[in-house]
């Protein structure tokens, strides 16, 4: 927990409820153990929405597809989203939740590796939300940059690692140093280019929001 939970609780007992949908795929993602972006961050994310009014936007990890969902409630009309989701299991799911919400034709979920499905894309993208696999940011951040338009603004969810990123690699389990390692080089990379403009913030599991430099 990045910031004192007691905060947290307090913040999210204002929160106002999701659409009816977005409140069903949440329950049926909690019950099924399948990670969605925390309450705290879904106000966030609104907000930046509304506020930036994008005319496209890229998802890279759709997940069963509830991101997409509530980003696609507050976009413009004519907002085309794409995202982009490689768990087999994960995929029908959320076609099926698109389906549901009556979004089908605004988001487009394309199945891959990022890695690979990245490099087939054209830009800009007015609004780009990375939260796949932590330890492939840094990968990803070629073609995420290369896709983000001159006027555009790049989140990345989850890394602070629960604060785990503070830590010295060996405090960190054996299994996660590499993670560690590569956010830590992430976050290092989007804070220190002369050409972004990138603010880190403790909301949620900690997130970035980056835009280019005029």
């Amino acid at each position: 927990m990045i910031v004192d939970e007691r905060i947290i609780t307090f913040i999210n007992s204002l929160d106002t409820k999701n659409s009816e949908i977005l409140e069903d795929i949440e329950r049926e993602a909690l019950a099924d153990n399948v990670p969605i972006i925390r309450r705290e961050m879904q106000s966030f994310l609104k907000v930046l929405l509304m506020v930036k009014k994008p005319m496209r936007v890229l998802e890279v990890g759709t997940a069963v597809g509830f991101s997409a969902l509530l980003m696609s409630e507050y976009v413009p009309e004519e907002c085309a989203i794409t995202t982009i989701e490689n768990y087999e299991k994960r995929i029908p799911i959320a076609r099926q939740n698109f389906v549901r919400a009556g979004k089908e034709k605004k988001i487009t979920l394309l199945e891959g590796d990022a890695m690979d499905v990245l490099k087939t894309l054209e830009g800009p993208y007015d609004f780009i939300f990375m939260d796949a696999a932590k330890g492939q940011y840094i990968h990803f951040m070629p073609d995420i940059l290369r896709l983000l338009g001159p006027e555009g603004t790049l989140v990345s969810d989850n890394v602070l690692q629960d604060g785990d990123i503070i830590e010295s690699r060996f405090a960190v389990t054996r299994r996660n140093r590499t993670i560690h390692k590569r956010m830590r080089e992430y976050l290092y990379e989007l804070t220190h280019d002369e050409h972004l403009v990138t603010a880190v913030l403790p909301i949620g599991d900690g997130v970035t929001v980056s835009t280019w430099k005029k």
